[in-house]
């Protein structure tokens, strides 16, 4: 099981939001110090976000450059990858891996196109919804779609990797709403990263008990709830 501290990025800085509010940022400070720190406590991915480019804001490719400069471990890219130029920047950029959101939710030929271009080991989906009720455009969005509906689809279009995060959750320690993480698991029968609002040792082991192959923690992490070595550990 992999576990991915998650590095999201906001006017140069290492950030977590509350339940995706860009007016509730607690910043965290210098993004490389913080991915180095998660490298040096064992990391072998990392999920870096650009939240200004999701958002429209701006962008942040000076900070994700140092990143990847200081890195010797992989990390996947997500936040505004929307068209066929921003994939191949994401990967030029040295991500393993581009995730796209909004793309997969409301524009799926550009969807295919994607996964001809980049493959599927190297283009994930983020599935981010309140429980299953799919978000889009940083998370800003409602929509009417089911999210078991959409991973039929994407199943079918090739799609193999799906970050689920649960909207309500993130950002919150709550804990993680593990019916609805089940009824993911049950509908997905390829890779699955959850997060949002994971928030002890006990979110994990519940996630590796569901069979998701991967775990995204990020406040937990930064505010010392939980330390990675020893999730590392256990799981």
């Amino acid at each position: 099981m992999w576990l991915i501290p998650a590095v999201d990025l906001k006017s140069g800085k290492a950030v977590r939001l509350l339940e995706g509010d860009p007016a509730r940022a607690t910043i965290y400070g210098d993004p490389v110090e913080a991915a180095l720190r998660f490298q040096e406590e064992g990391a072998g991915l990392l999920h870096l976000v650009d939240l200004d480019r999701a958002l429209g804001t701006g962008e942040n490719r000076e900070a994700i450059r140092r990143i990847a400069h200081a890195l010797s471990i992989p990390f996947q890219l997500a936040g505004g990858i929307r068209s066929l130029e921003a994939l191949r920047e994401a990967l030029a950029l040295g991500a393993g891996r581009a995730v796209v959101g909004t793309v997969a939710v409301k524009d799926p030929g550009l969807l295919a196109r994607m996964l001809e271009e980049a493959g599927p080991e190297r283009l994930a989906v983020a599935l981010d919804a309140r429980g299953l009720e799919v978000v889009a455009a940083g998370w800003r969005e409602r929509t009417a779609l089911s999210a078991l509906d959409l991973l039929r689809t994407w199943a079918e279009m090739g799609v193999r990797t799906v970050i689920y995060t649960d909207v309500r959750r993130d950002g919150t320690l709550k804990g993680l709403d593990l019916e609805v993480v089940a009824r993911v698991r049950e509908a997905w029968p390829f890779e699955l990263i959850a997060g949002g609002g994971i928030a002890s040792l006990e979110d994990v082991l519940a996630l590796k008990r569901l069979g998701v192959e991967g775990a995204l923690l990020g406040k937990a992490l930064y505010e010392g709830r939980v330390r990675l070595p020893e999730l590392l550990e256990v799981v």
